[in-house]
């Protein structure tokens, strides 16, 4: 029995068990009277976006699009680090509603997960998908008919989940899915390591960047992230640029984001994370008023349980000195779920 297009996104949408649902301080700075648009159309208009897919399809022949620079030829089949071929791979694509509020909505972020990963941290929570490797290869235009059935359905955005090495067949697959009719927010939603260089491919078509910020010390980024003790300094350095391009968080009338910086933080025990550090270093470079989650929700997983330091999930106390740091350095645009927390913690005292 042939199986249709149609039939094959169907499956791979609920690839992994995943559930498809049919259906503070952030302020909308939408112009009266002007039409929305993705940044990626422009950019189309300008002749522009297929010229940046070409130059980022040469990457894979000489594959430097992230830091480890491993420099293999994807085009021939040859994997580096990250384990990716020059297809893309995909665990699932689905509506997401345990993401930030803004890109949740009332029908969720249409969130794609990508296979494999250029960072692979120790306590991945999505091990099986980034260290493992578990999905399936896809063709780019398969990938741009996830998009357009992702808004179909009502999905506020596509977001792009562990986006690094295979940006080429994102942006691809974005100006395939904008020529069917694709007009939603795009999501970077990366690890924070990423090459300036390419994210300067990106200029002008992601409409919103999702960046972790995990260490401020290359000694713990190494430890806990294979060996990536530039972590640090490149991460800032890409948050920066991510600023520069989409600058604050941009949100519309129903409260869902249009565009900007999003960053994360992830409490990890022991202040192994840095977190004092960070919101510092946020403070003190990007406004203060940019949208910052600090995230409560550590646990051990994967190979965190042979790590003492980090074998074990953070406490009440070391949560709530997070967001008093954030309070002592100034920052005002902390995301409405951490605030919920830390209240309710505040509460139990």
């Amino acid at each position: 029995m042939e199986i249709t297009r149609r039939d094959f996104i169907k499956d791979l949408l609920t690839l992994g068990g995943s559930l498809l649902f049919f259906p503070g301080s952030l302020k909308a700075e939408e112009k009266r009277g002007e039409a929305w648009h993705p940044a990626y159309e422009k950019l189309e208009k300008e002749g522009k976006l297929a010229q940046r897919v070409e130059q980022a399809y040469a990457i894979f022949e000489d594959c430097q699009l992230c830091p480890r620079m491993c420099g293999v030829n994807r085009q021939k089949g040859e994997r580096g680090f990250c384990r990716a071929p020059a297809r893309a791979m995909i665990f699932s694509a689905h509506p997401h509603f345990g993401e930030e509020i803004a890109l949740v909505g009332k029908n969720g972020s249409g969130t794609i997960f990508f296979s494999n990963c250029n960072l692979r941290c120790i306590f991945c929570q999505n091990w099986p998908i980034s260290h493992e490797g578990k999905g399936k290869v896809i063709q780019d235009e398969d990938l741009a008919d996830m998009m357009i059935y992702l808004q179909r359905i009502g999905c506020h955005n596509i977001n792009f989940v562990t986006p690094t090495h295979v940006m080429p067949n994102i942006i691809n697959a974005s100006r395939i899915a904008l020529k069917k009719g694709l007009r939603l927010p795009l999501v970077y939603n990366t690890s924070g390591y990423e090459r300036l260089e390419i994210l300067k491919i990106l200029d002008g078509i992601m409409d919103i960047y999702m960046p972790d910020m995990k260490y401020m010390d290359a000694d713990h980024a190494a430890k806990y992230s294979s060996g990536a003790s530039d972590y640090p300094e490149l991460a800032k350095k890409a948050i920066t640029e991510m600023n520069r391009q989409v600058g604050e968080l941009m949100i519309d009338k129903r409260g869902i984001a249009l565009r900007g910086l999003m960053i994360r933080h992830l409490v990890m025990p022991n202040r192994v994370a840095g977190t004092e550090k960070f919101v510092r270093w946020v403070a003190d470079t990007l406004p203060k008023s940019t949208y910052v989650n600090i995230m409560p929700q550590y646990r051990v997983e994967y190979k965190a349980f042979d790590y003492p330091k980090i074998a074990r999930g953070i406490t009440v106390q070391e949560f709530l000195e997070t967001m008093e740091w954030a309070e002592k350095y100034g920052l005002t645009n902390l995301d409405p779920q951490s605030v919920a927390v830390r209240n309710f913690y505040y509460k139990r005292r």
